[in-house]
């Protein structure tokens, strides 16, 4: 058996290359190993990749996943060998009183992944962690494995954005962001019953998504011009709730200013710049909620992996992009240019 894998390695902002690095290995006796089926890039990614946010030179990346277990610790009782898997992107303990509450990405025993752009991922806290999947990848279509790899992340992370937001049946939801993620939170709201669904988008091609994910509405003006015309569709009161998935200090002040009196923010956005007026919450009674999705809370107990497994929902339709690890560096570039919405990366 190979000593080593294939792995994507972030160069510096703007370059990817791939690598024969060691394969993944137990460390300790709660650990598993997973043979990735499917990965992805991520937004997030591409804070790196732009140079906006830091990350270590000539080092892995990717905390997306599904795949099959290869190898479990002594401790392991949930999985075996051969079974298929999603893999969250925060690992978790699973039963700490964080945990317990749903907050399982919170965790803090846990942590979050960064080497799943990888032919092979160490799974730490497999027994709190890891979500088993009925069957084999075999059985699966690859619509059904695109949209299993969404709620590795980003599906989930839509899901907590409305979950946050307070979101319920009537409602008018404002969502911010129409990369992936804010997507499955056009697909979110519409599961919890939103009843009118304003997607804030200027690429046709995502606002296509977004009206086959449940959006009634689109927006493609941005700040004051945005907040003016969502106040206009909503009688001047704003919208009961605003999910936000973008993270920029200009996403989060247009949600700020859109949101009615008394109406919840959900927010995901990775933040970047962005900070919250307690003047301006604290005087319109204004809600914010949100940070990092538990997955595997979302995923088993409010019924995604079952929506998914059922064909209720296929927010596997943010991948527009396919590619084999080889071409790393074109899926960065193709997602970085809006060539594609999200890139899926298969093995």
């Amino acid at each position: 058996m190979s000593e080593t894998m294939k792995a994507a390695i972030f160069m510096e902002p703007g370059r990817m290359a791939v690598e024969e690095v060691p394969k993944a290995r137990l460390e300790t006796d709660t650990d598993a190993v997973v043979r990735m089926v499917r990965t992805c890039v991520c937004g997030s990614d591409l804070w790196y990749f732009r140079g906006l946010s830091p990350h270590e030179r000539h080092a892995q990346i990717g905390h997306e996943g599904i795949g099959v277990v290869e190898e479990v610790g002594s401790a392991v009782t949930s999985v075996k060998p051969g079974d298929f898997v999603i893999l969250p992107f925060p690992y978790s303990c699973g039963v700490c009183p964080v945990c317990k509450a749903g907050f399982e990405s919170v965790c803090p025993h846990g942590g979050y992944f960064g080497s799943n752009q990888a032919e092979y991922v160490r799974v730490p806290e497999t027994d709190g962690t890891i979500v088993k999947i009925p069957g084999k990848p075999e059985d699966y279509d690859d619509a059904t494995l695109a949209s299993l790899l969404t709620i590795s992340d980003v599906m989930s992370t839509g899901y907590h954005a409305a979950a946050s937001a307070e979101v319920k049946s009537g409602d008018t939801a404002v969502v911010m962001g129409d990369g992936a993620v804010g997507l499955c939170g056009v697909l979110s709201a519409k599961m919890r019953g939103a009843a009118r669904i304003i997607a804030m988008s200027r690429h046709e091609d995502r606002a296509a998504v977004a009206r086959e994910f449940g959006a009634t509405d689109i927006v493609a003006e941005r700040d004051q011009a945005a907040i003016d015309k969502v106040l206009a569709m909503t009688g001047g009161y704003g919208a009961d709730a605003v999910l936000e998935c973008v993270g920029s200090e200009q996403s989060f002040d247009t949600a700020m200013g859109l949101v009615r009196a008394g109406g919840v923010i959900g927010r995901v956005g990775l933040p970047h710049y962005a900070t919250i007026s307690a003047e301006g919450t604290f005087g319109r009674n204004i809600g914010v909620k949100g940070g990092p999705a538990p997955v595997r809370h979302y995923d088993l107990h409010a019924g995604l992996l079952d929506a998914v497994l059922n064909h209720e929902i296929n927010p596997g339709r943010v991948f527009t992009g396919e590619y084999d690890l080889d071409h790393i560096q074109e899926a960065y570039e193709d997602m970085d240019a809006r060539k594609v919405i999200k890139s899926l990366i298969r093995f």
